[in-house]
């Protein structure tokens, strides 16, 4: 994956607003464009779909879809091959994460986070 820049597109999905715009800062901070934020699940992967960008951060627990059911629809289809997954999620015990990646997310990152935490990793830019 290229480093993190202006031309890096990225989703974020999370049911929680304080959540969402905390992450919308940390985007913001990272100097990566947010191409789409949404508020559930299915709205979620609908953005996916129409924007394929290069990362999607996805809470798990959302509703209409969850982030788990994002992910594993994500991975049955060869077009959003190539769009890393970060899953945000306060369930950080050893199996939720397993789910996690096994569903086909890359990274899991715990709740709470802070801005800051959060852009510093995404400004470091993952392989």
């Amino acid at each position: 994956m290229h480093p993190m820049g202006g031309s890096y597109r990225v989703v974020i999905a999370d049911d929680d607003v304080d959540i969402r715009e905390l992450v919308e800062i940390a985007v913001s901070r990272a100097g990566v464009e947010l191409v789409a934020s949404a508020g559930d699940g299915k709205s979620a992967l609908d953005a996916i779909r129409s924007f394929v960008p290069d990362l999607a951060i996805l809470d798990v627990a959302m509703p209409e879809m969850s982030g788990l059911d994002v992910v594993r629809a994500m991975r049955t289809d060869e077009s959003l091959d190539s769009v890393r997954v970060l899953l945000l999620s306060a369930s950080v015990d050893e199996a939720t994460m397993a789910g996690g990646i096994s569903a086909g997310a890359n990274w899991y990152f715990p709740k709470p986070f802070s801005p800051k935490e959060l852009s510093a990793w995404l400004s470091i830019g993952r392989e």
